[in-house]
């Protein structure tokens, strides 16, 4: 059965064919595609920098340095470091089966004899031997095996890649919504000061009679709802400081005197990014560099599992010295010496061989369809990404203008209401409107950063083997 239909050369290329590939695969099946959908006004190019530090292109020091000690502290990735020399010291060992075994063996005995005539004697002797032992790999079955242990030990080093790729976006949104938060904050206070400046009008002119009470308390109600979302605003950016601490590998609070230097804005993206072919991402991305070299380690299991099948040849020797007296082991009185080769095949085993094979079968084809599927992931979420940025953008051009203009309209009736000729209710609506409009701004303006974020990731970016 050929289950190997889609994407087949993306796997040769992801993984310069490091292992062999399944027996069914086939080069002819439909290929990637050759351009994005969704691209826009992105350049159509190979990038013309390399992504695996793509967070530097935001030119913030504090998000740059914090990615960094991330990348040497936190423990998820100190895990999945620890596993790549867990699978690199497995597969030495699985390498180890393609050679010959020697042991070795001494050992000292003594014997006490009686004579006829009453009296007694000790001889002592010793003896040592040497014994190889060797598997000639007929069939391929321990090659296979190595195969397999070395495709996991990639798959390991992918894992570690894709740790690397995730924390550092991970990090990255943590801080954009820090600093989202952070300027909304500022501009509720903001709003805040302008309430309590209104609602000191407001409280003045019914002191003079010129209005009712209704005006000022309309006043006051519009300056406590202000001042209720401060303390939810507060959360939010402790809570943010406490994940990003919690990313890096900190205590909570560590990094707070960090994060309150340098930049107080939400990182701007830069519009150069040239997204390259789908073909690029595949071939970078280190999940999908996973799941391949997870399909080959199947592979190779099922074509070990298969081995079993056929009988195996080992070739046995064995070297003998006896001597009497334990201190002339170098001049034996006897040498004995052998060499054997014998045949081993399988006759009854009760279907277990047959039943491993049919495992690793159904084992590969799960690892087929979980490489398709991450493919299809990939190009899915390169394509999303490429969907939010460009529309993000939209958006944000629209909601500068809107909020431009409700700035122009919220001063000119602060300056109407203080003259006296607009009610107490225009100028709170139009404080409202303002609020609401550059809230959804610094939204719009994170939405914009983290849709970059995620497209850096959805291209491969954020890991290198030097990391």
């Amino acid at each position: 059965m050929n289950r190997f239909r889609l994407f087949p050369y993306s796997l040769v290329a992801v993984l310069g064919m490091s292992c062999s590939l399944p027996s069914g695969f086939n080069r002819s099946s439909a290929p990637l595609p050759v351009a994005w959908k969704n691209a826009g006004n992105f350049p159509d190019a190979a990038p013309s920098k390399d992504l695996s530090r793509w967070w530097g292109r935001f030119e913030d020091p504090t998000l740059s340095r914090i990615i960094a000690d991330a990348l040497r502290n936190n423990p998820d990735l100190a895990s999945a470091s620890a596993r790549v020399r867990e699978s690199r010291a497995r597969r030495n060992a699985e390498a180890s089966s393609l050679f010959p075994t020697l042991s070795g063996s001494s050992s000292v005995g003594s014997n006490a004899y009686q004579t006829l005539g009453g009296g007694g004697s000790d001889a002592t002797s010793s003896s040592a031997g040497l014994n190889a032992s060797w598997e000639i790999d007929l069939f391929g079955k321990n090659r296979s095996r190595i195969e397999a242990a070395a495709a996991q030990y990639g798959s390991a080093q992918e894992n570690l890649h894709s740790v690397q790729a995730s924390l550092a976006s991970e990090i990255a949104i943590a801080y954009t919504s820090l600093r989202a938060n952070e300027a909304a904050l500022g501009v509720l206070q903001l709003t805040v000061t302008a309430r309590e400046e209104t609602s000191r009008l407001a409280t003045w002119r019914t002191q003079s009679g010129v209005t009712d009470s209704l005006e000022s308390s309309q006043a006051i109600r519009s300056l406590e709802q202000a001042r209720a979302a401060v303390p939810s605003r507060q959360q939010s950016i402790a809570q943010a400081r406490n994940l990003i601490a919690l990313l890096a590998g900190q205590t909570p609070g560590t990094l707070d005197g960090l994060l309150s230097t340098g930049r107080n804005s939400i990182p701007n993206p830069a519009r150069s990014l040239a997204i390259g072919i789908p073909a690029d991402t595949v071939r970078k991305r280190p999940d999908v560099r996973l799941a391949g070299y997870q399909l080959l380690a199947a592979a190779a299991s099922t074509r070990a599992a298969n081995a079993e099948r056929y009988p195996s040849l080992n070739l046995t020797g064995s070297l003998g010295l006896n001597t009497l007296g334990s201190g002339k082991v170098f001049d034996p009185q006897s040498t004995s010496a052998g060499i054997a080769a014998g045949i081993t095949s399988p006759i009854f085993n009760a279907g277990r061989i047959r039943s491993n094979i049919e495992a690793q079968d159904a084992a590969e084809e799960q690892a087929w369809n979980g490489y398709r599927s991450t493919v299809l992931t990939a190009l899915s979420e390169v394509e999303d990404a490429l969907i939010a940025c460009n529309r993000t953008a939209e958006r944000l051009e629209t909601l500068e203008k809107a909020t431009s203009a409700a700035r122009e309209a919220a001063t000119l009736a602060q300056q109407r209401y203080e003259a006296g000729v607009a009610d107490i209710l225009t100028i709170l609506d139009s404080q409202s409107t303002l609020l609401g409009l550059e809230e959804t701004l610094l939204t719009v303006r994170a939405s914009r950063t983290i849709a970059f974020i995620q497209l850096y990731k959805a291209l491969g970016g954020g890991w290198s083997p030097e990391s």
